[in-house]
């Protein structure tokens, strides 16, 4: 796979390519970092986040769980060793003031925090990563961009 620049877009058509820019992301990533992931439904940002945490579970030796979006329930965690990985979806949340509630950014320091819909989040966190999931042309393809780390 090709080292991703600020402005490159990197393919993820496939599910493999997904799981192999998972990997990349994963030797890049730390805790206290923050990922938003943008996108469209159904354009990879679940899946992406899927193998990301089955690839840390992996490498430390732990059983491989099941990763399914938080919807429902806005959080889902899963403890790594001494990591802990929140994943939210804010898809349904109506306003800002919602956000508030959810302590998104509160001791973050052994956490990595996964946020899918991060649209209505008005202040940026610190060693903050941005995916941007993108549909191409009439959806047959998919691809992401990178804001905030270089791989």
């Amino acid at each position: 796979m090709p080292i991703a620049t600020k402005s490159d877009k990197i393919d993820l058509s496939s599910e493999k390519k997904t799981e192999e820019f998972a990997y990349k992301i994963l030797k890049k990533i730390k805790p206290g970092n923050t990922v938003f992931l943008y996108g469209e439904i159904g354009v990879g940002k679940t899946t992406f986040i899927r193998y990301l945490i089955n690839e840390f579970q992996k490498v430390n030796k732990l059983e491989i769980t099941e990763v399914t979006s938080p919807t429902f329930n806005l959080l889902n965690e899963y403890q790594i060793n001494g990591i802990k990985i929140n994943h939210y979806d804010l898809f349904r949340l109506k306003s800002a003031g919602e956000i508030k509630n959810l302590d998104l950014f509160e001791d973050n320091k052994n956490t990595i925090t996964l946020i899918e819909w991060p649209q209505m989040i008005k202040e940026k966190p610190e060693n903050l990563i941005e995916l941007v999931f993108e549909y191409g042309i009439n959806h047959q393809t998919r691809s992401v961009k990178i804001k905030g780390l270089e791989l």
